[in-house]
């Protein structure tokens, strides 16, 4: 996790010492503009070297447009992707975060066919890591349970319940309601760049969420034997309990 952190704040550094005209041609390079893919246009206004309709799908999520743009991504991603993170191993748990980026992409490709503004920031992985923590930190034990808390390392190894269980946990439902909602009204992160004014790549967002959800039980490593226990016996508490991204 901080090895990420470092990892977008050197790029960000780096982006601030290049000519101005060298770090604008970096984010039309690496970030996500969807008018690549449009077969309409003969002639792109901005550089579109080989490959960068294949990488830019990821590589978006690596640049922001201000340190302020990465420590709001930051203060999401610590408390729920450091659990991630604990729970997935180093391997897994990038992998996962470049899957949701990647989902994030094609949500905002889908909704924004045909736009020029480029696309960046790590918010539709984050919230891919947002998505895949409340499938177990809501457990008995977990970071986000009532009462009694474990240490933790314990706390990110709680079993998950399976998607369908944990769609009927209120406390899941409270979450999601108001995830979507903050994101549709306010949106979390994102910058369009060279866009008259700067707006908020929800449907990413909700693309890398939506990812996170469902494709959390791929990455999963904590056994689900666990889980189908406790889904079969059932206690008193039943909770397992440019764009800008």
């Amino acid at each position: 996790m901080t090895a990420l952190l470092v990892l977008l704040v050197v790029i960000h550094v780096v982006r601030a010492l290049l000519p101005v005209e060298f770090d604008e041609w970096t984010i039309w390079v690496f970030g996500f503009v969807p008018a690549r893919y449009d077969a309409a246009l003969v002639e792109l206004p901005f550089p579109n070297p080989p490959g960068a309709a294949i990488w830019s799908f990821l590589t978006y999520s690596l640049l922001h447009a201000d340190l302020n743009h990465i420590i709001f991504n930051a203060l999401w991603l610590l408390p729920f992707g450091s659990a991630v993170a604990r729970r997935f191993g180093a391997v897994r748990f990038y992998l996962f975060l470049a899957v949701t980026a990647v989902a994030g992409s094609v949500a905002h490709l889908v909704t924004h066919q045909h736009e020029v503004a480029p696309m960046i920031g790590a918010s539709a992985a984050v919230s891919g890591a947002m998505a895949a923590a409340i499938r177990f930190a809501f457990g008995r034990g977990s970071f986000l349970a009532f009462g009694r808390r474990s240490d933790a390392e314990a706390a990110a190894l709680v079993p998950a319940q399976p998607l369908s269980l944990a769609l009927r946990n209120p406390r899941v439902l409270a979450f999601l309601g108001i995830w979507f909602g903050i994101n549709i009204v306010f949106g979390i992160g994102s910058i369009a760049v060279g866009a008259p004014a700067q707006s908020i790549a929800w449907q990413a967002h909700i693309g890398g969420f939506l990812a996170g959800l469902v494709l959390f039980s791929m990455f999963d490593p904590v056994p689900r034997r666990a889980a189908d226990a406790r889904e079969a016996t059932p206690g008193p508490e039943v909770d397992s309990d440019s764009d800008i991204v």
